[in-house]
């Protein structure tokens, strides 16, 4: 009896903390992700540009450019041929992101930031708290507005 051993598929990768991702979709759940990042621009090892912004999108389409300006990140997954996922000699992550002599590096940022972060969540207790607190001040107002009524 002869057994196929190429018919069972391999099980998918699992990377932690270190390795190269290529998947396009995989790539975007990373970068989606981060928010607010560092980022070091390099083109054949020279610093091209850097700073700080927010990744404000990620997608996947050959017809669009990576854009970043404005401290705005905008990344097309298709811009880049992988994602390096490293650590740094503080155990810090950070992503690069490249294609052929270009490299583009994301550092999360971590520091408080007057920008709030879109992926913050609220307390939904606390939430429905000042929410109840708002009406029932509406109602007491309309209350007392009757009471002035001279009807």
């Amino acid at each position: 009896m002869s057994h196929d051993h190429t018919s069972h598929p391999f099980p998918a990768p699992c990377i932690i903390d270190f390795g190269i991702i290529i998947n396009a979709e995989d790539i975007k759940r990373i970068l989606n992700d981060l928010g607010r990042v560092r980022y070091i621009h390099t083109l054949d090892g020279q610093l091209q540009s850097e700073g700080e912004g927010w990744i404000v999108e990620v997608f996947s389409d050959p017809q669009q450019a990576t854009i970043v300006a404005n401290r705005s990140l905008y990344l097309n997954v298709q811009s880049f041929d992988y994602l390096q996922l490293q650590r740094s000699d503080t155990q810090a992550t950070y992503f690069d992101l490249i294609q052929d002599n270009r490299r583009l590096r994301l550092m999360p940022v971590t520091h408080s930031s007057p920008i709030p972060d879109s992926n913050s969540n609220l307390d939904a207790a606390a939430l429905e708290a000042m929410v109840t607190q708002v009406l029932a001040a509406k109602w007491d107002m309309q209350l007392d507005d009757e009471d002035d009524c001279p009807f």
